[in-house]
């Protein structure tokens, strides 16, 4: 179990290494677990985080397949971020590859107004 971490952990420190958020461009991370799905905007260069959703807010997507749950989280996401001000973001998968419940988030938010 440990190596597996130690994996996921290069992979996510990988991705990370090229990309940084700023106030006018902050970093949209995603996380996924078996469960559960989550996305929050950063700002690194003051390390706070401007906006932030997750499945357990949203009770009436509950019903939802995990995809299409995603696909509502990324919506709801967009809004919230621009509702803030944020419309060009940088997107950060972290140790995750760009399918399935990741690219559901992703092209949702695109479709909903944000630019990465």
């Amino acid at each position: 179990m440990l190596k597996k971490h130690a994996q996921k952990l290069r992979r996510a420190h990988r991705t990370r290494a090229r990309m940084h958020g700023t106030s006018e461009r902050p970093r949209l991370s995603v996380f996924r677990s078996a469960k559960h799905f989550g996305a929050q905007l950063i700002n690194d260069d003051s390390g706070k985080t401007i906006v932030s959703v997750n499945d357990q807010q949203y009770k009436e997507a509950a019903d939802k397949n995990p995809t299409e749950l995603a696909a509502y989280l990324g919506t709801a996401f967009a809004e919230k971020a621009k509702a803030v001000g944020v419309e060009t973001i940088v997107f950060d998968r972290g140790s995750f590859a760009y399918h399935g419940r990741v690219k559901a988030f992703a092209e949702a938010a695109r479709e909903a107004g944000l630019t990465f």
